[in-house]
C-alpha cells in the first residue's frame, strides 16, 4: 500500500494536469490501474516512490474510437474495454484476443493497455500484437506536446522504453488497412497464465500467392519484445508453401534468445516458438 506520509499522490483530473505534474515532478512514476505495481510495492520488490502521479480519473486517455484511417486506443483503455469494443474487433481483433488472456477478470477490469505497455514485460500479451500491427505508441509532454513512437522503436531494453522523464503515452493507433493479426501464447494453463511464448503474425499475399508482407512478433524469447525478421525476410517475395515455411523456422533461432527462468526452460521455448510457427503459417497455405 501507498503510505501517504512518505509518497506524495498527485491525481490529475485532465490531460493537461497530467502533463503539469510530470512537468514539474519529471520522472515520478505513473499509475494507471495499478495490477503490477501495488503487487509489486506491496510485495517489496519496489521502493515505494517519493511522488506518484496517478492517470485514473483522466477521461482523455480512456477513450476508444475511429479517427480517420486509424483506430485509437486510449493508454487508460482497460483490457475489459478492450475485449468488448465493437471498434477493437472490428479492426484489430487480435488486440481483443490478447486483452481476453491478460490474467482473469479481475486483472482485465483493471489493467490497462498503456500499462502493459509501460510495464515493457517480454512477456506483455499485447506487446507482439502492437508490433506485428505496426502500430505507433503516441506519448505526450506539456514541453513537445505529442510525440509519435513506432511500436518498433518503443522497446530499448529489458523494462525500459523510448519515454522521457516527463512523457506518457497517450493512445496507441493502429492503420485500419493493416493486414490482420493471427495471435497465439503458450503457457502453463489456459487461463490466469504468464506467457512461455506469445507471437503475433500477419501477412499481406499477392494475387498470385506470393508473401508481399510478412511480420512475426514474439514475447517472452527476448528482454523485449522482437520481430523475426530473418524469418520475415524468408517468407517475402516467395510462396508460401513447405520450402519457404521451412526457411523461416530456420531462420526463427537467430532472431530469438529464449532463456531459462523459473516458468520454462530456454530449448522449450525455441522448440515452441518454431512449431506455432510451422503451424500457423501451414494454416495460410491455399
Amino acid at each position: 500500500m501507498i503510505h501517504a506520509s512518505t509518497t506524495a499522490i498527485t491525481r490529475p483530473r485532465s490531460l493537461d494536469e497530467a502533463l503539469a505534474a510530470l512537468e514539474k515532478s519529471p520522472g515520478a512514476v505513473l499509475l494507471a490501474g495499478g495490477t503490477d505495481l501495488m503487487v509489486a510495492w506491496n510485495a517489496g520488490e519496489r521502493h515505494l516512490p517519493e511522488r506518484v502521479v496517478d492517470l485514473w480519473s483522466v477521461p482523455e486517455l480512456a477513450t476508444i474510437g475511429v479517427a480517420g484511417d486509424a483506430l485509437h486506443v486510449g493508454a487508460l483503455a482497460t483490457h475489459s474495454r478492450i475485449v468488448g469494443s465493437p471498434e477493437v474487433r472490428a479492426h484489430a481483433p487480435a488486440l481483443a484476443e490478447a486483452s481476453r488472456t491478460v490474467g482473469a477478470a479481475q486483472i482485465q477490469n483493471r489493467g490497462t493497455i498503456g500499462g502493459n505497455i509501460a510495464n515493457a514485460s517480454p512477456a506483455g500479451d499485447t506487446l507482439p500484437v502492437l508490433l506485428a500491427m505496426d502500430a505507433t505508441i503516441v506519448v505526450a509532454s506539456r514541453a513537445r506536446g505529442e510525440r509519435p513512437v513506432p511500436a518498433d522503436a518503443f522497446w530499448t531494453a529489458y523494462r525500459r522504453t523510448a519515454l522521457a522523464p516527463e512523457e506518457l503515452i497517450v493512445r496507441v493507433e493502429i492503420a485500419r488497412d493493416r493486414p490482420q493479426v493471427l495471435f497465439r501464447k503458450v503457457g502453463t494453463r489456459r487461463a490466469q497464465a504468464i506467457a512461455k511464448v506469445s507471437m503475433a503474425l500477419s501477412l499481406r499475399r499477392s494475387a498470385g500467392g506470393a508473401v508481399e508482407d510478412a511480420r512475426i512478433a514474439w514475447g517472452s524469447v527476448a528482454p523485449t519484445p522482437v520481430r523475426a525478421r530473418r524469418a520475415e525476410d524468408a517468407l517475402r517475395g516467395k510462396p508460401l508453401d513447405a520450402a519457404s515455411i521451412g526457411a523461416a523456422c530456420a531462420a526463427l533461432p537467430q532472431d530469438i534468445s529464449p532463456i531459462d527462468d523459473i516458468r520454462s526452460t530456454r530449448e522449450y521455448r525455441l522448440h515452441v516458438a518454431m512449431a506455432i510457427l510451422r503451424r500457423a503459417l501451414s494454416g495460410w497455405v491455399g
